[in-house]
């Protein structure tokens, strides 16, 4: 079938990178980061993590940029152009269909936590979190997921703000709102952490994300961090080979590439310098598991001074962290869709939103009415999975490290080296020797192993 090239491009590459740390900057920095390097011995996994995004990340989403800008197409389109142009099968796009129904099912679950957020911003502007104890806390988290009805409603409204603003395209939509939220964004950042720094156990938090014991280190935590720095990105998504299309020839995708993750690394670190001096302040456990936002983190700022204000700064933060990577979800499924349909980019976006949203439901319902509906219980690994664990298992345990293993395999040993070196704009020297080497053997056997260990191999290790 006959498809277009993308009739827009970033208009800047400073644009360009904004979209990029935006799409890679979401709930996982500040609700999954946090919250593993509390189980994983607070320091040497930030050490191990740093390592994992140089050496497995980085040279992926270099890869994923550069197929994404030679093809000028959807995910599916540009693996399937690039390896054409490489002399090899167009079966090679099914990277981009497993990344592209992974992006989609993750949106469907993903707006639904999102809303969770915005669940949290009235309450934390109200002072209704002022005094919270650890119990008030759970019960308040608890009643929220026992509530259908309003679960619906922000998970409807986080999908509303998605689609309004990819209707609206590359540059008038994602670029004005991530040249919106994302300056936002640091500036909140940086007054949390300023907030924290003054009115937290500073020394502590210090010490836990920042003095290495190398004695913690195990197979499991290596393990952790590299699936943590792999997802960080985003990479395996299909987020980047999408927006690496909108890309013009000029932009230089290793730099580019190199500040997208310094960008997404720091914004992890800086959460944790936000969260860990308030949780230890007031005696909380740094090891508190996902909860730690939604349940820990207001105990915090309801004993603290000034917590109603900075509560409320710190939801308002997470929220705009999960609705520009929600755009880049949204924006895959978008682009599959103007080059295969005849619709317009709105109505694209509204009957794929809505979709998600529908699909969403079924993630809603299992807090509460359907928390006891096992689709595969009758297996035993999935005997307690529910509907939103068995898409959150599927996605990130399957699909997103399957799609990264291939796009590495795809880009190392398939792609032609001429187009590579070309799109990368590096000499055939040391520099492009080094990325030939991590996306060809580190990156794969990197990720394989962690599609193991999430897969078969967690259990064992434990």
């Amino acid at each position: 079938m006959q498809v277009n090239q993308k009739s827009e491009h970033w208009s800047s590459r400073f644009a360009f990178i904004l979209a990029a740390v935006g799409a890679a900057v979401g709930l996982g920095n500040f609700w999954r980061f946090p919250y593993m390097a509390g189980e994983n011995g607070g320091s040497v996994f930030v050490v191990v993590y740093i390592l994992c995004i140089i050496a497995v990340a980085l040279p992926i989403l270099m890869a994923e940029l550069l197929i994404g800008r030679r093809g000028g197409l959807s995910a599916v389109g540009s693996v399937r152009k690039v390896a054409v142009e490489s002399d090899r099968s167009a079966s090679w796009r099914v990277i981009g269909w497993i990344s592209m129904i992974a992006a989609f099912l993750i949106l469907s679950y993903y707006s639904v936590i999102a809303g969770w957020v915005i669940a949290y911003i009235p309450p934390a502007v109200t002072g209704a979190l002022k005094g919270i104890t650890a119990e008030a806390s759970g019960a308040r988290f608890d009643a929220l997921l026992a509530a259908p009805g309003l679960l619906v409603f922000y998970h409807a409204l986080f999908m509303v703000l998605t689609v309004f603003i990819v209707s609206r395209g590359v540059i008038r939509g994602i670029e004005r709102a991530v040249e919106i939220l994302m300056p936002l964004f640091f500036v909140m950042l940086l007054v949390v952490v300023v907030y924290s720094w003054v009115t937290g156990d500073t020394d502590r938090a210090f010490a836990f994300l920042f003095s290495p014991d190398f004695s913690k280190i195990t197979p499991s935590m290596v393990l952790d961090a590299i699936g943590q720095a792999f997802f960080s990105i985003g990479v395996g998504m299909a987020i980047m080979i999408t927006y690496g299309a909108y890309l013009t020839p000029a932009t230089n995708i290793p730099r580019s590439s190199s500040i997208i993750c310094f960008a997404d690394t720091l914004v992890a670190v800086l959460a944790g310098i936000a969260i860990f001096p308030i949780v230890f302040a007031v005696g909380l456990d740094p090891a508190s598991g996902p909860g730690l936002i939604f349940v820990t983190l207001p105990v915090a700022f309801g004993q603290m001074p000034f917590g109603q204000i900075f509560g409320t700064v710190f939801f308002a933060l997470a929220l705009f962290a999960a609705l520009t990577s929600s755009i880049s979800l949204l924006e895959i499924v978008v682009s599959w869709g103007e080059e295969h349909t005849s619709w317009s980019r709105a109505r694209l976006a509204y009957v794929s939103g809505l979709s998600a949203w529908v699909i969403g439901i079924a993630s809603v319902l299992s807090t509460n009415i359907w928390a006891d509906v096992y689709l595969l219980g009758m297996f035993t690994p999935f005997q307690t999975m529910t509907i939103f664990d068995l898409l959150d298992y599927l996605t990130a345990n399957i699909m997103l490290p399957v799609a990264g293993l291939l796009t590495a395999i795809f880009a190392g040993w398939f792609v032609q080296k001429a187009l590579t070196l070309r799109e990368l704009g590096l000499p055939d020297g040391a520099a492009y020797a080094i990325w030939r080497i991590l996306v060809r053997y580190v990156a794969p056997v990197s990720v394989g192993a962690v599609l193991v260990y999430l897969t078969i191999g967690k259990a064992l290790l434990s």
